[in-house]
């Protein structure tokens, strides 16, 4: 980068190239810009199906460094999963022994929603393999991530 001398002090000033500039960006989601993005694409999201295929990656940056290339064979789903714990699946709240494990509601559960979302794309297409996958939005319900998926059949991956 180019070095500049500010009153004694090292003052670096590098310009940075696109993913940079990005990745900086999504560092900052508390700013008006992004605040603003992400409240279109969660409305956008939420009118779309469960699970549907992006065109291209909302976060390239992110994408590019989980090991998305943008060539034939690599596809990105973007799916949403409900917020929120678990609740113990039992009849009419009873849960029939001792009273450490009588708890209902407040339960969590062991599996983050990430992995849940990558899951659910696996299930869904059977013919591809799951490479990697990254938060995108939320709001009060959902959590949407985009999964990173690969054609292992593919010429180009192969």
């Amino acid at each position: 980068g180019i070095n500049a001398e500010y009153m004694g002090n090292t003052l670096n000033l590098f310009v940075m190239g696109a993913y940079k500039y990005l990745e900086e960006l999504w560092k900052k989601k508390q700013s008006d810009v992004m605040r603003f993005i992400m409240r279109i694409r969660t409305w956008e999201f939420r009118q779309l199906p469960r699970t549907v295929r992006a065109t291209r990656s909302s976060r390239p940056d992110k994408a590019r460094r989980l090991g998305y290339k943008a060539k034939q064979g690599f596809v990105i789903y973007r799916t949403r999963v409900r917020r929120g714990g678990r609740k113990n699946p039992v009849a009419k709240g009873c849960v029939y022994g001792k009273p450490v494990n009588a708890g209902v509601n407040e339960l969590k559960p062991h599996r983050n929603l990430r992995g849940v979302a990558e899951e659910r794309v696996g299930r869904a297409m059977g013919n591809l393999r799951v490479l990697n996958s990254y938060w995108v939005a939320q709001d009060g319900t959902h959590k949407y991530f985009e999964v990173i998926c690969v054609d292992p059949m593919h010429n180009a991956i192969r």
